[in-house]
């Protein structure tokens, strides 16, 4: 388990799916970042074996420390070992839970578990170039603007751009 002072990553829990669920099917939350698209219940627990059985994939559970909660998930994926890299995904999917910095903890915490669990060289991440707060947040965490998708994609009936954020494995040790 990886813990910071008020959350820790676990795997995820065949119990966890319903609240997965529930996440995805957010319309408001599936917007910060991606075109929204209802999901049944049968895709979601197909999706849910398949990250089971991938190997390039590392989905983590976001818990409070205090009464073990499920706040949001974060994960690892496109996991190349021989490139070394990877790119991060993070949804705090309890609103109220927003904005009290566990999202920064929670990417601290794979950003560890991916340099040094995993010997990753970068680790990168698609942001919306309107998303303040992540973007805020990615980089208190270290991570750089390496550029910009013009009109990437078709959102709420508009397009939008997508920053590209990473950080180096250098940048996240000089950090410590």
């Amino acid at each position: 388990m990886l813990t910071s002072e008020n959350i820790h990553l676990s795997p995820i829990h065949k119990k966890d799916s319903e609240v997965l669920f529930n996440w995805i099917n957010n319309r408001e939350l599936v917007l910060y970042n991606a075109p929204y698209k209802p999901i049944m219940e049968q895709n979601h627990e197909q999706w849910m074996d398949s990250i089971a059985k991938s190997k390039d994939v590392q989905l983590f559970g976001i818990r409070e420390n205090k009464g073990n909660t499920l706040i949001g998930s974060c994960q690892l994926y496109s996991i190349n070992l021989l490139a070394r890299n990877a790119e991060l995904q993070i949804r705090i999917g309890e609103t109220n839970q927003r904005g009290k910095g566990y999202g920064s903890e929670a990417v601290q915490l794979l950003l560890q578990f991916g340099f040094n669990d995993l010997n990753l060289h970068r680790i990168y991440l698609h942001v919306f170039s309107d998303n303040n707060a992540a973007i805020k947040s990615y980089l208190k965490c270290g991570f750089k603007t390496e550029g910009t998708l013009r009109q990437a994609v078709f959102i709420d009936g508009k397009y939008a751009d997508i920053a590209v954020m990473a950080i180096l494995k250098e940048e996240f040790n000089a950090r410590k």
